[in-house]
């Protein structure tokens, strides 16, 4: 048995939902709501092996993550075309496509072993509303194509993230960046770099109000 092996994690069984969870689940994912239940395995057994999500995360994958993620769907409008940058685990990308199967979505992520698992659970899922790119964000522009709306989590602060992901929207569309209790405070400091880069608008907004314990904070940066 090799080091990695002796020190992978190992796999969990995936988290029951509580009452109010599978409540916001079903509201969101409906006829997918399987496939969703599905993808929860999915973190919490190879997800977890292969280092996408950390162990102490699996009793939280429903709302801290999967749940947090697709709230945001009321945000997009229908058929449109996202570009999810830096998709990692397919947060929030999978959890889009799951809930709002007209999306066109592109998971964009740079590293080889995160994009082979992504690979595979599209595959498994059978979602083919999804595509998945191994590129950073900033080589991807000719490859995802025309873009309406690109949606980021945890990838860097709002002034990093505008550098590589507004170049993407070819001057029209919206950002959608999933953020924590420093929206405005990220805003604040981005404010100069998103004028210069054509930002018509930037709000911070709440996705899942209703739905969620507590709902998602987004901050929304329109071209």
């Amino acid at each position: 048995m090799s080091a990695e092996q002796r020190t992978s994690p190992a796999p969990q069984d995936p988290p029951v939902p509580d009452e109010q969870e599978r409540r916001a689940a079903e509201r969101l994912f409906a006829e997918r709501l399987p496939l969703a239940e599905r993808y929860v395995a999915h973190l919490a057994s190879s997800g977890i092996v292969r280092g996408l999500i950390g162990p102490r995360e699996v009793p939280r994958l429903w709302s801290r993550h999967v749940l947090n993620c697709a709230v945001v769907e009321e945000l997009i409008a229908a058929d449109a075309r996202v570009a999810d940058v830096g998709s990692g685990a397919g947060l929030p990308g999978l959890c889009l496509a799951l809930a709002r199967p007209d999306l066109r979505i592109t998971l964009i992520e740079p590293l080889e072993r995160r994009v082979q698992w992504l690979d595979e659970v599209v595959a498994d899922l059978g979602l083919r509303n999804v595509r998945v790119l191994r590129a950073r964000a900033e080589q991807a522009k000719d490859e995802v194509g025309e873009v309406d709306v690109v949606t980021a989590r945890a990838v860097s602060a709002l002034v990093g993230l505008v550098d590589i992901t507004l170049p993407l929207l070819r001057g029209t569309g919206e950002l959608l960046a999933l953020k924590g209790r420093s929206a405005a405070e990220e805003v604040a400091k981005a404010q100069k770099k998103l004028d210069r880069l054509g930002a018509r608008s930037t709000e911070i907004v709440p996705a899942g109000g209703g739905l969620l314990e507590e709902p998602t904070t987004v901050v929304r940066v329109r071209l």
